[in-house]
């Protein structure tokens, strides 16, 4: 009789335990994700720095083939964000490409859709979009940023709720006493 009493104890201890390293794994997971929003919040205007920088050399790099990954990027990028250049179309003319086409035009990717007889050729801006790429870019990567911060924190706010619950049934178990055997005419219940 008194053993079982001994086991159910051992029990409770190792149940709060257990709850114990469960609220310091969520914490320490929840100061990470609190660190990735700061982090992430702080450095969100870097992106735009780092864009500048990449977007630079991608263009530098575009040879207008589909075997050029960089070419393959700038071409998606205009066609999806409808943009044209890094600040506008006329960047195209300083470009390696422009000077090694001798075309004197920017890529069909810059022409909008509605227009058929586009050529790219920067004699008839009217035909191109006049946005620049590098703007949109940056606006869409800032976007996503944002995306991940909420997603972050929701995740907190859950993990929160979570260590919450098991500190409220830590601090309850702590308090109830110990589990006492019922003997109902001499069988345990």
């Amino acid at each position: 009789m008194g053993q079982c009493g001994i086991t159910s104890s051992k029990t409770v201890l190792v149940f709060l335990n257990l709850i114990f390293w469960f609220v310091i794994i969520l914490l320490l997971v929840f100061m990470t994700e609190v660190a990735v929003v700061v982090l992430g919040y702080i450095y969100r205007a870097k992106v735009e720095d780092e864009v500048n920088n990449s977007i630079k050399n991608v263009y530098d790099e575009y040879n207008g083939t589909n075997s050029n990954a960089q070419s393959r990027a700038i071409d998606y990028v205009q066609r999806q964000l409808q943009c044209c250049g890094i600040h506008n179309y006329s960047d195209w003319q300083y470009t390696r490409w422009f000077e090694e086409t001798k075309n004197y035009s920017a890529p069909i990717s810059c022409c909008k859709p509605n227009i058929y007889s586009c050529t790219g050729s920067l004699t008839h801006p009217e035909d191109l979009y006049q946005e620049g790429c590098e703007a949109l870019v940056v606006k869409k990567l800032k976007e996503i940023m944002m995306y991940v911060i909420w997603t972050a924190l929701t995740f907190a706010a859950i993990q929160m709720l979570g260590m919450l619950c098991a500190c409220v049934v830590l601090c309850r178990r702590s308090r109830d006493p110990a589990y006492e055997l019922l003997i109902t005419g001499g069988t345990y219940a």
